[in-house]
C-alpha cells in the first residue's frame, strides 16, 4: 500500500499496526539501521510478534518499540491514534481542538490535550544558523496575546493586580508579548514568547536570528530604535500608513492574523506558560505551507513531523507545572 497523501487515506493505511512502525522507522533511521536508544548500539533483533527490538547487549531496557526515545514514549495510546491525531494537527490550517480529537479517536479530552502538546513539541522550529543572509530584507515585530481586562472575572482582576503591585489600566498588561521575524526571501518566521518589549531584550533578540548585512523593516515603536546601529534599519509610520514601498511589516502581521485566528477560534483560552507551544505549531504550519516554489501536500507536511519526533519529551507533570520550567509561571 503507497503512503498516504490524505486524511482517508490516512486512517487506512495507519490502522494496520505494521504500516505505522514501518512508516516511522524509515523516518527514525533513514540509513536502515536501527539503533538502540539506550546504549547506541545497532545489533539489535526485531520480534514480528511482539513488535519491538531487542538490542544484543546486556543492560538495563534492552527491549524498545518504535515509541522509545520519542514524543510518544510510555503512552499507552495506539499509533494508530497517535498518527492520525499527528496528520489532524500538522493540516489542519486553524489548529484542532483536544475535544475534537477526543470524539473523533475515542480518548478522554485530557488523554487528547497531553496527546496534542507533545505534537506540538515535536513540531518546534529547531533553527539552525540565521535569517536574511545575502542581504534579505526581515519583518520585525511584536504581538500581544490574551484576553481584555474588562471581561475578566473580578476575582482574577484583584489577584493579577495584586501579583503586579498596581491597579490594571490597560489590555496590555493583561497580555503575553510574541516577538516574530520574517525573512521574505526564504517566506520563513521565527516566533518566540518574550517578557517585555524594552530596547535590550527586542535588540537580544534580533542580533541572535537576523544576519548583519540584512535590512530590518519594524514599526516605530522605541524598543527598535538601536536596531540602526548594526542593520541596515527602515521605519514604517502606522500613524500615517501602513506601506511605503518596500517599507511594511505586512507579512508578519500576516502571521499574526493566522496565530490569532487560530487561538480565538479553535483553542479559545491558552495559558500564558503554554503559549510558545501553540506558537511553534502555528510556525510549523506557515513556514511548511504549500507555495508555487514548493507545492508541499499534506502527505509532506506531516512526513516532516513525523521525522522529529525523536529525542524530545514532555511528561504530564513538566505539562502541569509540577516539575520543570512551567512551576515557576503558577
Amino acid at each position: 500500500m503507497k503512503e498516504p497523501k490524505s486524511l482517508q487515506e490516512a486512517i487506512v493505511y495507519f490502522s494496520n499496526p505494521d504500516n505505522c512502525i514501518d512508516y516511522l522507522a524509515i523516518r527514525r533511521w533513514p540509513d536502515g539501521k536501527v539503533v538502540c536508544p539506550t546504549c547506541g548500539s545497532d545489533s539489535v533483533k526485531y520480534s514480528e510478534k511482539r513488535r519491538t527490538w531487542q538490542c544484543g547487549s546486556h543492560h538495563a531496557k534492552r527491549e524498545f518499540s518504535i515509541k522509545v526515545g520519542t514524543v510518544m514514549e510510555d503512552s499507552a495510546i495506539g499509533l494508530d491514534k497517535w498518527l492520525t491525531a499527528m496528520w489532524l494537527v500538522t493540516n489542519c490550517k486553524n489548529g484542532v481542538s483536544s475535544y475534537e480529537i477526543a470524539r473523533d479517536l475515542k480518548v478522554t479530552q485530557k488523554t487528547a490535550w497531553f496527546m496534542l502538546h507533545r505534537i506540538r513539541l515535536a513540531m518546534q522550529n529547531e533553527t539552525v544558523g540565521q535569517i536574511g543572509d545575502g542581504g534579505s530584507g526581515v519583518e520585525v515585530d511584536e504581538t500581544f496575546v490574551g484576553g481584555r481586562i474588562k471581561n475578566m472575572h473580578k476575582g482574577k482582576r484583584a489577584r493579577l493586580a495584586e501579583i503586579k503591585g498596581k491597579t490594571l489600566t490597560g489590555d496590555h498588561m493583561n497580555k503575553t508579548i510574541v516577538m516574530g521575524m520574517l525573512d521574505r526571501d526564504l517566506r520563513e518566521v521565527r516566533a518566540k514568547v518574550i517578557p517585555n518589549v524594552r530596547r535590550d531584550t527586542l535588540q537580544s533578540e534580533i542580533l541572535r536570528e537576523v544576519c548583519r548585512d540584512s535590512k530590518v523593516y519594524t514599526d516605530e515603536w522605541i524598543g527598535y530604535n538601536a536596531v540602526k546601529e548594526n542593520f541596515v534599519h527602515e521605519v514604517v509610520n502606522h500613524v500615517s500608513e501602513y506601506v511605503n514601498g518596500q517599507v511594511h511589516t505586512n507579512g508578519i502581521e500576516n502571521f499574526w492574523s493566522l496565530l490569532k485566528r487560530t487561538l480565538k477560534g479553535t483553542y479559545v483560552a491558552v495559558e500564558p506558560f503554554h503559549l510558545q507551544r501553540y506558537v511553534d505549531e502555528q510556525v510549523f504550519r506557515f513556514n511548511n505551507r504549500a507555495t508555487k516554489d514548493n507545492p508541499l501536500t499534506d502527505g509532506d507536511r506531516f512526513s516532516m513531523a513525523v521525522r522529529k519526533i525523536v529525542g524530545k519529551r514532555l511528561t504530564f507533570a513538566e505539562l502541569t507545572g509540577k516539575v520543570g520550567a512551567a512551576a515557576e509561571a503558577f
